[in-house]
Order: C-alpha cells, then sequence, then structure tokens
C-alpha cells in the first residue's frame, strides 16, 4: 500500500484533511506526519483567533489516537545531509524518509523539486492529484468519503454545498469534476 507523508499545509484546511483522511480510513493508502508537521498545523490554526489552536490541538490528537503508528521521528542524519530550496522544509522531506514514504503530499510544489525527491525515491504530488487517481481506481469509494465530508460541511456550515463548488473551495477541483463526472 502507498505510504504518503501529509505536509502541514494539507492537513490545515478542514475540508481537504478530511477528505484525505477518509480516503486513509477507507484503507486507499496510508498516511504518515511527523510531530513538527503536527506542531505546525496547530500553529497556523491558533493564527485564525481565541480557541482555534485548542480546536486543533483536540482534532490532532483524535488522529494521533486513529493512526498511532502515522507519527515518524526525523533522524540527525538525515537533517543534517538534506538539502532544499527552503530549509524549513527539510524536517517534511527527512519524515518521508524515515516512515519510508512513496509520496509527499503537499501544496507547495516549488519548495520540493521534482529532481531532489527523486534522489531519495520519493514523488511528490498535489492533494488534488493525488485523490483524483483514487478516483480511477476506487470511484465509489472516493464518492463515498467526499459525500460525507459534504454532508458534515453542510451539518456545520448551515448552508447547502453542491459537490464541485466544495472541492473547488477546498482546493481540489480536479477531484470535484471526476466526481461529478463519475455521477
Amino acid at each position: 500500500m502507498t505510504k504518503a507523508l501529509l505536509d502541514a499545509c494539507v492537513l490545515y484546511p478542514t475540508v481537504m484533511r478530511e477528505v484525505l483522511l477518509g480516503a486513509a480510513s477507507a484503507g486507499l493508502y496510508d498516511p504518515l506526519w511527523s510531530p513538527r508537521i503536527l506542531e505546525e498545523w496547530a500553529r497556523a490554526a491558533a493564527k485564525l483567533g481565541d480557541g482555534q489552536e485548542v480546536v486543533a490541538r483536540g482534532e490532532i490528537a483524535a488522529l494521533s489516537a486513529r493512526w498511532p503508528r502515522a507519527s515518524v521521528r526525523v533522524r540527525d542524519g538525515d537533517m543534517a545531509r538534506l538539502y532544499l530550496p527552503d530549509p524549513n522544509d527539510i524536517h517534511v522531506l527527512a519524515a518521508a524518509i524515515a516512515g519510508h514514504a512513496d509520496v509527499i503530499v503537499t501544496m507547495n510544489n516549488k519548495d520540493f523539486p521534482r529532481h531532489m525527491l527523486a534522489e531519495e525515491c520519493l514523488l511528490r504530488d498535489s492533494p488534488d492529484l493525488f485523490l483524483r487517481a483514487f478516483c480511477d481506481t476506487h470511484p465509489d469509494v472516493m464518492h463515498e468519503v467526499v459525500e460525507r465530508v459534504r454532508r458534515e460541511a453542510e451539518r456545520l456550515s448551515g448552508q447547502d454545498w453542491p459537490l464541485r463548488k466544495l472541492m473547488k473551495k477546498a482546493r481540489l477541483p480536479r477531484l470535484g469534476k471526476a466526481l461529478e463526472l463519475e455521477g
């Protein structure tokens, strides 16, 4: 099964995270992250205002309980030997290596050049393309995952969310289009 290291930037937006983790819950891939990635998520949530960091930390605790083996510790040797355009992202690459990931799922393409990841036998994928690929192999599962997320978004917001509109807002437009065409 594919192992995917999820960068903080794909865990932080709620709908994107819920679709990614829904696919993992359905057994489509094994998620990975590091304690530092989870901490980045909590700090980003804190910037949204009072109480948001507490909510994020609760979600992180639930996530950690659901996938206890997903958290990987980076090795000091990897941190010392690796290079990326943004030194602050080296820990993400090091976590992917420590977790024996196949792919890093991130929105930060420029910070993870494909040729540098290839040296470590890693791929990089956007969450949209990563999830879109599951539509080809497991369309019913992806419909179920996204529909569950859509219903929860409607419940929480109190407004209607057409599938494609919600996926576009969540920066998953290809996934939304594929599911709409298949539905």
